[in-house]
């Protein structure tokens, strides 16, 4: 690969580079011949940040290294695109937070410098060259750091031990805050109200977000993979079965996902707890609830909605239930259509204002960037999963997000084990066996 990298941007160059500013992509067909694991690939590079996605078909698949430009909001990342139109291949990747007021929310997006993508079998290199001043010359530049990266090596496997385990809220303040929020609920101030946990665990080594992607992503099937480290102690990292939506041109898909039950039981068979979920009068009314509050606000920018009929989706540790929703949008754009849809009821509440004033008022943390948004955008085509099943990871410490929706009929104590379910997604790739050292629950 570097060596094809190399001959690749030095014909570039001795073609014709622009000594001007500007924006310049060179695409590589490339066939990897010995398959390299691309996390393999990615966690050999020294260029950060770097990005990892894989669609939930497992169709497609990026690993994005080296920063040339980067945007805080998504709408600078989209006047960027409509500046530079005449690249339309460009893509932007990176998270979108969840955000604690009604503006737009913070964003983390950019530019890479170096892109591995695959769409089914095919292989493509990609080299972006940018420059306010000479494209010529940071494409030289770029040729000569390109010594510096050396051949992908396997991955370690994951070996820290857990030293402490702690949950924020512990269980008696998650009681009182379900307490809470049936009391907003019966006072009418609610329909529906989602409330998250954060887990810390300790571990006695210095963590690789490279190597829990790639425990995740081997056994968390028919999910979104997504990973943005920006260096090799800090990153954010998920394994997310929710699309926020996929927009080709001026066609949008969505879904709400809303509505748990485990995917195994002593007492029960994996198909009879997913029949009992389908049957279920609180999660069908809470599924119901996301799907209604999607509807109201794509209905101002779409000229047709189509809502498909439930389905269950099943997950290594939990089953959802799943409503489609197609639509045909009469205006494009990203941060409008971030703004419409994110954040979901599913993640949020209903109304959507007032779980968010709840949440910010009575949630003991900042989710920061869980129950927002991971993916890209580009010209034509976007495409964002909900950033669910996550954890943030720095240093020796990761933290784990997990969260239920509160409606009327809610049990604290069922709750607290569904979130306990969502999060062993993430927590068993970690800690084996049920021994949870240190845990203050």
């Amino acid at each position: 690969m570097l060596s094809l990298l190399k001959t690749s941007l030095q014909q570039h160059i001795d073609a014709g580079i622009p000594a001007g500013p500007g924006v310049y992509q060179i695409t590589i067909p490339w066939s990897p011949g010995a398959h390299v694991p691309m996390l393999d690939w990615l966690n050999s590079s020294p260029l950060y940040p770097q990005f990892y996605w894989q669609d939930r078909q497992g169709i497609q698949e990026t690993a994005a290294c080296g920063q040339l430009v980067a945007f805080s909001h998504i709408g600078q990342a989209e006047a960027f695109l409509a500046e530079h139109s005449a690249t339309p291949s460009l893509r932007l990747w990176g998270l979108n937070a969840f955000g604690r007021g009604d503006g737009e929310p913070e964003s983390y997006l950019f530019l890479p410098r170096l892109m591995w993508r695959r769409e089914g079998q095919a292989h493509v290199l990609i080299i972006n060259v940018a420059s306010q001043v000479s494209l010529r010359a940071d494409a030289l530049e770029f040729l000569a750091a390109l010594d510096d990266l050396t051949p992908a090596q396997a991955l370690r496997p994951w070996s820290a031990r857990l030293l402490e385990s702690i949950h924020l809220p512990a269980k008696r303040q998650w009681q009182r805050l379900v307490s809470l929020a049936l009391e907003s609920l019966g006072q009418g101030e609610l329909t529906k109200v989602v409330l998250a946990r954060r887990t810390r665990l300790v571990f006695d080594g210095i963590l690789n977000p490279t190597a829990l992607m790639a425990a995740s992503r081997r056994v968390n099937h028919d999910c979104y993979h997504f990973m943005l480290a920006w260096s090799p102690g800090r990153a954010f990292l998920g394994s997310s079965p929710e699309r926020l939506y996929r927009r080709s041109h001026d066609r949008l898909d969505t879904e709400a996902l809303a509505g748990t039950v485990a995917s195994h039981s002593p007492t029960a068979t994996p198909d009879q707890l997913a029949d009992w979920l389908m049957n279920d009068d609180k999660n069908q009314r809470e599924n119901l609830l996301v799907v209604d509050d999607i509807c109201q606000r794509l209905r101002s920018a779409a000229s047709s909605l189509d809502v498909m009929p439930p389905e269950i989706v099943r997950l290594r540790t939990v089953q959802h239930l799943r409503r489609t929703i197609q639509a045909r949008l009469t205006c494009v754009g990203e941060a409008r259509c971030l703004a419409m849809l994110q954040p979901t009821a599913a993640v949020a509440g209903l109304p959507r204002g007032a779980a968010r004033e709840f949440i910010a008022r009575h949630e003991p943390f900042d989710r920061q960037w869980y129950a927002g948004s991971a993916g890209f955008l580009s010209t034509g085509q976007a495409e964002f999963c909900v950033s669910l099943r996550c954890a943030q990871l720095e240093q020796q410490d990761l933290w784990l997000y997990a969260g239920a929706g509160i409606v009327d009929g809610s049990d604290a104590d069922q709750e607290w084990r569904e979130v306990d379910n969502k999060a062993a997604g993430m927590r068993t790739l970690l800690v084996q066996g049920d021994e949870n050292p240190g845990e203050v629950a």
